[in-house]
């Protein structure tokens, strides 16, 4: 093996294998090192690496889903996740979903034997541990992929590197719903008091308007809403900023009237008067194709989410690209504290991978350790710098989306609606496919430029 400086990884989950099996390729020597069984999350049971903690699922295998062509993404690039997944697949409709002991035991099986890779049991408390600091020090890297339930320590280090405003412990997220599903006819774009100066003509925010029965009726439904009930490990600690939408309801009938649904500065075109309530809709991407219904995270059942936004004027054929949630997420506010090449600017050769980045769900957290593993063994081993994947991909749009600078950083995981519009007009049953179909062909035309610095399967 060539003499290539040594990467050090912490964290033997999705994006840590992932990553370690991508520098192998490029004869770069890792060492994961992963606390696992000396110490365990709450979350955490099983002694092997890549444990799947809260579902068995992949998610789609449809072609024309986002999840899946970003599967497919992976598979170019030599994923062992999804190597592994197929391995040790069980059926599940037009799911990718895997025997949860099966499919650990296959990636432990892999790091295990990968050459050059090397696995040791033990926790790091601190980016200022002395075996991080002795890999930068011979001129190597340190890949932080610690995921969303990295110890309070490590945390809290971090935290000390990147100044607290820039890590987050809860991840308090509302639903998202594609703009070609919601009713214009009700909906009006207008920004509280007028539009400012470089907003959108009107303002930058669309309005649900509510009268007081349809404020009430949804209310109420809120209040009668089935939740989801926090896990062992995710404490029922809210922050006044992210309060799930449920739970302030409960403080009193008109406690989102004057909070966060206050109609203030609004007049429904329809009537020409203030709503007595309105859901204010944020654009969550440049192109206008999906936004966020601002101020409405919840810890709703998914069914449930979908019954009750659903009441609100405007939204009754609401089509959710995400669902809402609140729960326990370590993540870094990435456009703001990392370096283009992803490793931490206040912490120059420390590279984050997968969740803790603010990517969302498994294939994505797999994904991101996957791209850092390359690109960074093409560094490393001096083969050049790899161009990201083009953002019509599902895997270059969740990268942009990691460089994209936003007021309020949210994860997300991989979506078309970060992808660049199709600047066309499409029917709506073949808009999936046609975005499916771009990235796939954007993606191909990347990986022939890209071969040269890449080293890819065969």
């Amino acid at each position: 093996m060539p003499n290539h400086p040594r990467v050090v990884i912490v964290g033997g989950g999705l994006a840590g294998c992932e990553c370690a099996q991508a520098l192998s390729r490029y004869d770069i020597p890792v060492t994961i090192l992963e606390q696992k069984p000396q110490s365990y999350s709450p979350a955490h049971r099983n002694a092997n690496l890549a444990e799947l903690v809260c579902s068995n699922s992949l998610r789609s295998a449809d072609p024309t889903a986002a999840v899946g062509v970003l599967k497919s993404e992976m598979a170019e690039l030599g994923s062992a996740v999804i190597d592994a997944a197929m391995e040790t697949r069980v059926p599940a409709g037009k799911a990718l979903a895997v025997d949860r002991d099966a499919f650990a035991a296959a990636m432990t099986r892999r790091i295990e034997t990968a050459p050059g890779v090397s696995l040791e049991r033990r926790h790091i408390p601190s980016l200022d541990d002395e075996v991080l600091q002795r890999a930068l020090d011979e001129g190597g890297a340190v890949v932080i992929a610690a995921g969303p339930l990295a110890s309070e320590p490590l945390s809290e280090s971090i935290a000390a590197a990147l100044g607290a405003e820039h890590l987050y412990f809860y991840d308090a997220i509302a639903p998202i719903v594609t703009a070609d599903s919601l009713d214009m006819n009700i909906c009006f774009r207008a920004s509280r008091y007028g539009a400012d100066e470089g907003e959108t003509e009107g303002g930058d925010y669309l309005n649900c308007p509510m009268n007081e029965a349809e404020y009430d009726r949804f209310v109420e439904a809120l209040l009668a809403g089935e939740t989801v009930p926090c896990r062992e490990f995710e404490k029922e600690i809210h922050f006044e900023g992210c309060m799930p939408v449920e739970a302030l309801a409960e403080r009193g009938r008109l406690t989102l009237a004057y909070g966060s649904f206050k109609p203030v500065g609004l007049v429904d075109p329809r009537t020409g008067e203030r709503p007595f309530a309105v859901i204010q809709l944020r654009a969550e991407n440049r192109e206008g194709g999906s936004y966020n219904l601002v101020g409405c995270q919840t810890k709703l059942t998914y069914p449930e989410q979908k019954r009750i936004f659903r009441l609100v004027p405007g939204l009754e054929n609401a089509e959710f690209e995400r669902m809402g949630s609140v729960h326990r997420n370590t993540f870094v506010d990435s456009p703001r504290v990392l370096s283009q090449q992803g490793d931490l600017i206040a912490r120059p050769g420390v590279y984050l991978a997968g969740q803790i980045t603010g990517v969302e769900g498994y294939v994505e957290s797999a994904a991101h350790g996957l791209w850092v593993g390359h690109s960074l063994g093409a560094r490393l081993s001096a083969l050049g710098e790899a161009a990201e994947p083009p953002e019509t991909s599902v895997l270059g749009a969740l990268l942009g989306h990691l460089h994209r600078e936003a007021k309020h950083f949210q994860p997300s995981n991989g979506n078309f609606g970060l992808t660049p519009a199709l600047n066309r007009k499409a029917p709506k049953r073949m808009r999936k496919e046609i975005y499916a179909n771009r990235a796939r062909e954007d993606f191909a035309a990347w990986l022939e430029t890209a071969a040269g610095v890449l080293r890819l399967p065969e």
